[in-house]
């Protein structure tokens, strides 16, 4: 390798990091054309297979930060060729399940199979950057955001191209191809090593089972919140103190308390990536919702109108994404932001189509803007030593805000899409969506984000 090769990011990780960061979403987004026909075929009403979501919902928002520390300790390598072999155990069990339980446990397999790609080019961007001395990848983690995006387009539209050749199976099916084609990238293309050079860092187990039965039993109730399962609050209380102090008492603590706490920029990461995912999320499946039932659309139309959403992000997330500016593209997504949920309010049961793909081109700015600024400031906040837990945990959020966005579409909307429900949903997104623009004006550091803010 010449000197100016050393100097460059190695190009032949792009492939390996794109395809394992797009394994997550896509798998997501493309069970949501092949719920009714699994419930058709294996007799299971919608209240059942809504299971096949959450089971890679809370897999994927514990695993993240669990896979992302073990990427920490010993290297993104061995854990994306773990989770690509897992990945493709799941597809044949998925593929072969006799019954929906089987089905649920297979989408447990490929939450946690997926967990390594994010947290694994999240290291790697890192470790790329200490070796070539340069510390802004902007078009790498342009790339990972676009792809994503991209995959939010393609994954239905994909599902329902698998459905129509051979059934619901190839949902699953599709795993098994993709799967091979990690672990032949990531054999053929990611360093070995990479880890903790110490070697001296140790998994912690108490810390880890704590940490879960915390995540698992409040998202669990956000599933299904009610008086009925007063139990998971509590629940999630006790283990969460639990956590603290295990944490808190280790030597070699799983998520380091003390150092988090000490990290405000980070812990705000945080804070804008759940408040903003949750607004995401909810307007996406309650505008969706009331497009079909308070509107009339059919679900083909409804897929139309949203189109120039995804659209409109990519577009924006490309043409922006090189530029180093972190509070500005937050500042303008948390504006538009608020000013859709805002035009949420406008629209009625005669609404025109005009006004409906308007709202889907502001929303689409945000979508492009909010989660690339995040992202490029876990980059440069987080301790490079665990910057896989980090970005887990970074995804760990993400999905605890699709979980409060689907408690708010169930009680706002419990008694139908309606035009009522789509407006009290939309005064509980404003103020989210103002909660999100808060909390960036007063975090003074992302006006420093840049080059030469990081570590």
């Amino acid at each position: 390798m010449t000197a100016t090769e050393q100097e460059r990011f190695d190009r032949r990780l792009i492939a390996p990091m794109v395809l394992g960061s797009a394994l997550n979403p896509v798998n997501s987004s493309m069970i949501a054309v092949a719920l009714v026909p699994i419930g058709a075929a294996l007799g299971a009403p919608p209240a059942e297979t809504a299971w096949l979501v959450s089971a890679l919902y809370l897999a994927t928002a514990v695993g993240q930060p669990v896979v992302g520390r073990l990427v920490d300790l010993h290297g993104p390598r061995r854990l994306f060729l773990a989770g690509a072999a897992l990945l493709g155990i799941a597809g044949v069990l998925g593929a072969l399940a006799p019954n929906l339980g089987v089905l649920v446990v297979a989408r447990v397999l490929i939450g946690f199979g997926t967990c390594a790609g994010y947290p694994a080019a999240m290291h790697l961007i890192r470790s790329e950057a200490r070796r070539t001395g340069q510390d802004s990848p902007n078009g790498v983690l342009t790339a990972l955001a676009i792809s994503a995006q991209t995959i939010a387009v393609v994954g239905p539209t994909l599902g329902g191209l698998l459905i129509g050749f051979g059934g619901w199976r190839t949902v699953f099916a599709v795993n098994i191809p993709l799967s091979l084609a990690c672990l032949v990238l990531g054999a053929l293309r990611l360093p070995r090593g990479g880890g903790q050079e110490s070697g001296s860092g140790s998994l912690d187990v108490p810390g880890i089972a704590l940490f879960a039965a915390t995540l698992s039993a409040l998202l669990l109730f956000l599933m299904e919140p009610g008086a009925g399962h007063w139990y998971l609050p509590v629940l999630a209380v006790a283990a969460g103190a639990g956590f603290a102090v295990r944490e808190l008492r280790a030597a070699e603590p799983f998520l380091d308390l003390r150092v988090l706490a000490g990290n405000l920029p980070v812990l705000g990461t945080f804070a804008r990536t759940l408040l903003a995912f949750t607004v995401s999320y909810a307007f996406l499946f309650g505008f969706t919702q009331w497009m079909e039932q308070g509107r009339g659309l059919t679900p083909t139309e409804s897929g139309l109108v949203l189109l120039p959403m995804f659209l409109t992000g990519i577009v924006v997330s490309s043409t922006t994404g090189r530029s180093d500016g972190v509070r500005g593209k937050l500042l303008v997504g948390g504006l538009a932001q608020l000013v859709a949920c805002a035009l949420l309010l406008a629209v009625g049961a005669r609404s025109g189509i005009w006004l409906l793909v308007a709202i889907a081109v502001v929303v689409g700015i945000p979508q492009g803007l909010i989660s690339l600024a995040n992202q490029k400031a876990l980059y440069h906040q987080a301790d490079p030593e665990r910057m896989g837990s980090s970005a887990g945990l970074l995804r760990t959020f993400t999905y605890v805000g699709a979980m409060v966005a689907a408690a708010a579409g169930g009680g706002f909307l419990s008694g139908g899409a309606d035009t009522t429900g789509l407006h009290g949903l939309a005064l509980f997104l404003i103020a989210v969506a103002a909660l999100l623009l808060v909390v960036t004006v007063l975090d003074r550091t992302l006006r420093s984000l840049g080059p030469a803010a990081a570590r």
